[in-house]
């Protein structure tokens, strides 16, 4: 596994790392070889320590594997999170307003965006297919329809 604090960049899939589970156990991400992934994350929206995310996402009743709070920006952004953020499939785009950023296509202001890898706000998705890839970034405001839509492609 090359994939540390160091070395995320020779990392070749998400496979290739580990991260905290919300208990505090290191888990290898090379679970989920084989499975098709969304990795999201939650912004300032979690409320508190891991415990308080942990019994606020059960009044939701979350079945998906949960991980500790970390940071995704930055000199001290989880590595997984870096190596995502500069795939070819996982680089975002920043605008002016958010109706720029997530305006459909031939919006006015589509003209106005630019490549960022930085996560901007709460909520970005990561489509992660079976080998480990990334094979598309959703932004925030991308409703989980759009997301349905694109995965068939990768079963």
């Amino acid at each position: 596994m090359c994939a540390s604090r160091d070395d995320w960049r020779c990392a070749r899939s998400m496979h290739e790392f580990s991260a905290k589970d919300i208990d505090g156990h290191m888990v290898n991400l090379d679970k989920y070889r084989g499975f098709v992934c969304i990795v999201t994350n939650f912004g300032k929206q979690e409320p508190g320590s891991n415990e308080e995310i942990k019994e606020f996402a059960a009044g939701y009743n979350v079945k998906f594997d949960m991980f500790s709070k970390i940071c995704v920006n930055g000199d001290d952004a989880h590595p997984l999170w870096k190596w995502m953020k500069i795939q070819p499939k996982g680089k975002g785009i920043l605008g002016k307003t958010a109706w720029g950023l997530w305006g459909a296509a031939g919006d006015a202001h589509t003209s106005m965006c630019f490549f960022s890898s930085a996560i901007k706000w709460n909520f970005t998705k990561f489509l992660i297919d079976k080998n480990g890839c990334v094979v598309k970034r959703y932004g925030p405001m991308e409703e989980p329809l759009v997301i349905e839509k694109d995965l068939p492609h990768y079963f």
